[in-house]
């Protein structure tokens, strides 16, 4: 809320127009403000063909200038692919396995408006595109067919096949969105700490997690699972929601198996010994709910490419279950 607060502070023409173009823009939520991409000079889709040529040529790139960075995003399918994981009975979507863009544009909004740029001449095409709810949301499952699936994994636990495991649901509508707009709207009521925003000529992301995955700086790596929430009220404060998790059984276990099972995947690619618990179950409040976290760092071993960390720490364990590869399988 704050962040968003700033940035209204102070109109920018140059904002107004990329906001109101058709411009593919990025919008990512940073520490004490949001940082922008656009003006793309290259755009790569990702395929099981070029995933790993792509992450190959993070190995040797020098990196001189703050543009000399992709931003974008893997999908569920090609991250469980890279741990040659095939998903089971999953209907086919037809969108991108990943996309990752090179700006030549980056705007920084913190107290002021940063603007770093190679390019001189700024173009825009006007485009409005207003929102409109076109049809309700529908469920992409009934509460019969979720029964069945819960019954199942039940009893896959308590074989013990495995401990946890997180059954998701998709809720999809029709609608006109206008992303920006929706992006800012949703960071004035939920102004989560891992949120951004793509927007391209023929689709859009809106995201909002409050879960740190990966933290990289330098050989240094952070995570920061969650386990555990609890919705807000005027008579609960940070004090009684921690105690509340820690006397909840269910929470207190379910915290346990997750940070256990982030702990491995990073010790995978962290040096002997290096991997710490920083800060261990404490609470974390936002506007509707408190979350019951542990941040766990470790320091990488000498070789360790971009893609040995994608596939040790992603998809994240606290959205799969527990043991997680075994998880994935079923």
């Amino acid at each position: 809320m704050k962040e968003h607060k700033l940035h209204k502070i102070k109109f920018s023409p140059y904002l107004d127009k990329l906001y109101h173009s058709d411009k593919p823009l990025i919008i990512y939520k940073v520490k004490n403000g949001y940082n922008l991409y656009t003006d793309f000079s290259k755009k790569i889709i990702i395929t099981n063909n070029n995933i790993n040529k792509f992450f190959n040529y993070f190995s040797n790139k020098k990196f001189k200038k703050e543009t000399d960075l992709y931003i974008g995003f893997l999908g569920y399918e090609i991250l469980c692919n890279l741990l040659k994981i095939k998903i089971k009975n999953q209907k086919k979507i037809n969108f991108y396995k990943g996309i990752f863009y090179k700006p030549e544009t980056i705007i920084k909004i913190r107290k002021d408006i940063k603007i770093i740029s190679s390019k001189k001449n700024k173009k825009f095409k006007n485009f409005f595109n207003k929102t409109q709810i076109l049809s309700q949301f529908k469920m992409n499952i009934s509460y019969k067919k979720y029964k069945k699936i819960f019954n199942l994994f039940s009893k896959k636990i308590k074989q013990g096949e495995t401990y946890q495991i997180k059954i998701c649901t998709k809720y999809k509508n029709k609608s006109h969105i206008n992303p920006v707009n929706f992006f800012w709207k949703l960071m004035k009521t939920n102004s989560s700490p891992e949120s951004f925003m793509i927007r391209d000529k023929n689709y859009s992301i809106v995201s909002c997690s409050p879960e740190t995955l990966i933290d990289k700086k330098g050989n240094k790596i952070i995570t920061k699972p969650i386990a555990g929430t609890l919705r807000k009220n005027k008579k609960i404060n940070k004090i009684k929601a921690l105690n509340f998790f820690r006397n909840n059984n269910k929470e207190t276990k379910e915290h346990n198996m997750i940070v256990d099972m982030e702990r491995s995947d990073l010790s995978k690619i962290c040096k002997t010994g290096s991997v710490k618990i920083l800060k261990q179950k404490y609470v974390e409040e936002y506007k509707h709910l408190f979350h019951y976290v542990t941040a766990i760092s470790g320091y990488l071993k000498k070789g360790v490419t971009t893609k040995d960390i994608i596939k040790s720490m992603m998809p994240g364990g606290s959205v799969i279950g527990c043991p997680k590869i075994r998880t994935l399988n079923f």
